[in-house]
């Protein structure tokens, strides 16, 4: 695991020379690269959300594309579209810029419904149909997506099976005082972004996600992870609960994280650490917990303090 752990410091550290101040969201955002799985970073404008998915695409050298969601765009403006060649007489297909390995889609919630489903099978299947061609994406692929949820106007909520399909949902989170002086000084004459280099080869990448699906989860750990899950349905306040798609996220990245902390198995506190972002986004909170102002996160958390972690004693009356 000291490869796996070498290349993910590498990348974390590596963007914060750009990011700074957020090591937290950046190592998840690291984990989720390491677990091929899709970020959703939902935070106020400006607090470097676009710059986090870019940092990512540069420090391991894949092949980038951003897409910014309008109201009037199609789908087929993302996954592409087969046009006549008057020479050829035949169609010729011209992918769209969700052919890439890294893609950031920009403030996704801003495009319609019709348009968001574009990105259903890319996400789940990691191919695109077009025209009944289906067209496989490139190794590794990931889609990191924005979404301002201070502003409602003109926006379209995503739908719960969009929603389903990201394995985090990140806050980055306005910068403390001291961190916001260095993000001026380090911006006096050019954004630290444009003397970021390649750190990571995809090679290297490809090898350290392959790597950590042999990470050892004991079957306790399991049943731990599926038990936090199925209580996210049966709680009170929640009107839909997390699919098992939430319960195969939090064990991928329970495996990647114990690979970033250098070890080869994966601890309870893997689990806890990572249930409120891989979890809440997950959740639709009924109407009386609405009321009530009760968050998704906040189930979350209230689930792990009620559900006994493997290898704790329960001390009841004798």
């Amino acid at each position: 695991m000291a490869d796996v752990q070498a290349t993910a410091n590498r990348i974390v550290e590596n963007v914060e020379h750009v990011i700074i101040g957020k090591r937290q969201s950046v190592q998840l955002t690291v984990l989720g690269l390491l677990s091929q799985g899709h970020i959703l970073i939902e935070d106020v404008p400006g607090v470097g959300k676009t710059v986090l998915a870019k940092s990512i695409a540069r420090s391991v050298g894949c092949k980038f594309q951003r897409i910014q969601f309008t109201p009037d765009m199609l789908p087929s403006d993302v996954t592409g579209i087969s046009v006549f060649n008057q020479k050829t007489r035949e169609f010729e297909f011209r992918p769209g810029p969700i052919h890439a390995q890294i893609v950031l889609v920009d403030e996704i919630n801003r495009a319609t419904p019709k348009t968001q489903s574009a990105l259903l099978e890319a996400m789940e299947e990691r191919q695109v149909t077009v025209d009944g061609t289906t067209y496989p994406l490139d190794n590794p692929f990931m889609v990191l997506a924005t979404q301002n949820p201070i502003e409602y106007e003109g926006t379209f909520p995503l739908p719960e099976a969009q929603l389903d399909r990201f394995m985090l949902c990140i806050k980055l989170g306005y910068p403390a005082k001291e961190e916001e002086i260095t993000i001026l000084n380090q911006q006096q004459h050019a954004h630290p972004f444009t003397k970021l280099e390649q750190v990571v080869s995809v090679e290297e990448l490809l090898g350290a996600q392959e790597a950590i699906k042999d990470i050892y989860i004991d079957e306790q750990v399991k049943q731990y992870i599926v038990e936090v899950v199925r209580q996210t349905r049966e709680h009170p306040d929640v009107y839909l609960g997390s699919s098992s798609r939430g319960a195969l996220a939090i064990y991928r990245l329970g495996q990647a994280r114990a690979a970033l902390f250098g070890r080869d198995f994966v601890l309870p506190d893997d689990v806890k650490a990572l249930a409120t972002t891989a979890l809440s986004h997950r959740i639709i909170v009924g109407p009386a917990a609405r009321i009530k102002d009760i968050s998704p996160d906040a189930i979350v958390e209230e689930i792990l303090d009620h559900v006994t972690v493997p290898g704790a004693q329960v001390i009841g009356k004798r």
